[in-house]
C-alpha cells in the first residue's frame, strides 16, 4: 500500500456505493477517475474526491510515479444510522433508517517483474535435451483387426 484515503460519515447508503466499486477496482487511478466521471450515480462524486485525495497523499511519498498507481483496495462499510419515525397504519410508527458510509481506498504501485538476466541484457540459453535412443531390437507389434461379428436380427415366430 502506497497511500490510503478514508471518507467517513458520508450521507449515502453503503449498498449504493458498492454498486459503483466494481467499475473502478483494480484500474489505474487516472483511468478510474475518468470512468467515474461518466457514471451517473451520486456515489461516483464521492469516489472521485476520495481517489484524488489518495493520489495527493501518494505525491508526498518520495520516488513514486503517480502514473503507475492503481486501486488495490476499495471498501464501503456502514456507518452510524440516523433513526427517524413516521406514522404508519393503525396508530403505529415505523422506523426510517438514514444510513451513512465509511469509504476507504488504498493505492498501490504496479510492479513489473523481470528476471535479473533479462535486465542485464544477457541471453538465456535453454538446456539441451538429449534425443531418446530408439531400440531397433524390439519389433513393432502389428495389431490385426478382427472381423466384425455379424449379428442376426430378431427372429420372428413362424
Amino acid at each position: 500500500m502506497i497511500s490510503k484515503a478514508t471518507l467517513r460519515y458520508v450521507r449515502i447508503s453503503p449498498r449504493k456505493v458498492r454498486q459503483v466499486i466494481p467499475l473502478v477496482k483494480g484500474k489505474k487511478a487516472g483511468d478510474a477517475v475518468a470512468t467515474l466521471f461518466a457514471v451517473k450515480k451520486k456515489a461516483s462524486e464521492y469516489l472521485i474526491d476520495l481517489i484524488e485525495s489518495a493520489i495527493a497523499n501518494a505525491k508526498r511519498v518520495p520516488g513514486i510515479d503517480i502514473d503507475n498507481l492503481f486501486i488495490s483496495k476499495l471498501i464501503a462499510n456502514g456507518g452510524p444510522q440516523m433513526k427517524r419515525f413516521r406514522a404508519a397504519s393503525m396508530g403505529r410508527a415505523s422506523m426510517i433508517r438514514k444510513r451513512t458510509s465509511h469509504i476507504t481506498v488504498e493505492l498501490d504501485e504496479v510492479v513489473k517483474k523481470e528476471t535479473p538476466a533479462k535486465e542485464a541484457g544477457h541471453k538465456i540459453k535453454e538446456p539441451r535435451m538429449k534425443p531418446k535412443a530408439q531400440d531397433s531390437s524390439k519389433a513393432k507389434k502389428v495389431i490385426k483387426a478382427k472381423e466384425p461379428v455379424k449379428s442376426e436380427g430378431k427372429k420372428g415366430k413362424a
